[in-house]
């Protein structure tokens, strides 16, 4: 089968090279997927270059989520061949094939394409952790979303949305506000850049925000202490800009606001039972219609480099899909 090889660490993504596999074979407790469609997520980038908090051993297939059809399953699995699945680990997705736990996925939701399926997984995952389960997120409340085109920060939109909360999405390029506009809809979208307080204070009659959503970290996260209301919450999601914030506890103190570390994986590992129903409500909502993934591309896997690229430069607005 063809697999995307991460075979060394470098910043050009010159350690990585579409090869030819031998098909894995499940072990026990495991299933063979046929990869239909994966999403790319901004730690597939990372772990390209050794920049990611795990760091699988070499070499290692990329890819953290897909969508497929079940094609060899035990008689405990609870899956049969055929099966429309979706879900993954922290690796092998960019494949033809993968074998994974039987209990790291779950049936397509009615209604979704494989590539909308791939495209969900971690996304709104850790939108659910973090705005619902840690950031208790209430019908009228107000929500600010950075990095609002990334595909964390997009589906922290679509689900604040379907929530009932009014969102501000907030991004660092110009090029993106129309199309943030045009795809979320949301209350405003605001440049956050420099000293962008103001802004939020005028949108929200001064009262700031409820819950600020923030996987950008650096400057962003610096500005966005001066955002939060009197008793919210700042939900750090990650560091995408690259510097790692530092905050005085006398800030949170003096204005009254929490700030909250949402790992959403490590929520999942330590609560399974909670991330069982995450991922059923998750599912339910978008069998409604009332969530749907946002795919920016889709691409063939032998076009890769494109999708990675494009990540590079900050091109995407939702998730880039490779099929197989």
């Amino acid at each position: 089968m063809r697999a995307l090889e991460v075979s060394a660490l470098f910043d050009d993504l010159s350690g990585v090279a579409l090869v030819e596999r031998e098909r894995p074979s499940p072990q026990p407790g495991e299933v063979l997927v046929r990869v239909r469609a994966a999403s790319l997520n901004y730690p597939d980038l990372l772990m390209t270059q050794g920049k990611y908090q795990f760091k699988p051993e070499l070499p290692f297939v990329s890819g953290l989520e897909m969508a497929g059809e079940i094609v060899e399953a035990g008689p405990d699995s609870g899956f049969a061949v055929g099966d429309r699945v979706m879900g993954g680990a922290k690796t092998g997705a960019f494949a033809d094939y993968v074998a994974l736990p039987a209990k790291s996925l779950r049936a397509v939701p009615e209604g979704l394409d494989f590539g909308q399926a791939a495209a969900m997984g971690a996304a709104y995952h850790t939108a659910y952790v973090a705005l619902v389960e840690l950031g208790g997120l209430e019908a009228g409340q107000s929500v600010l979303v950075h990095g609002a085109s990334g595909g964390v920060g997009l589906a922290a939109c679509d689900l604040a949305k379907a929530l009932g909360a009014r969102v501000i999405a907030a991004t660092h390029r110009e090029d993106k506000i129309e199309p943030l506009e045009r795809i979320v809809q949301p209350e405003a979208v605001i440049l956050n850049t420099g000293r962008f307080r103001e802004q939020v204070a005028k949108l929200t009659d001064g009262r700031l925000c409820d819950l600020v959503y923030d996987p950008v970290g650096g400057d962003v996260f610096d500005e966005s202490t001066r955002c939060v209301t009197f008793g919210g919450k700042l939900l750090v999601i990650g560091f995408v800009s690259g510097r790692i914030p530092e905050i005085a506890v006398n800030i949170p103190l003096m204005k009254g606001f929490s700030v909250v570390g949402a790992r959403a994986g490590e929520y999942a590992r330590r609560f399974p039972d909670r991330a069982q129903r995450i991922a059923a409500e998750v599912d339910r909502l978008a069998s409604a219609g009332a969530i749907t993934p946002h795919i920016d591309r889709t691409l063939p896997l032998e076009d890769w480099r494109k999708a990675f690229e494009a990540m590079q430069r900050g091109e995407i607005i939702g998730k880039v899909v490779l099929e197989p």
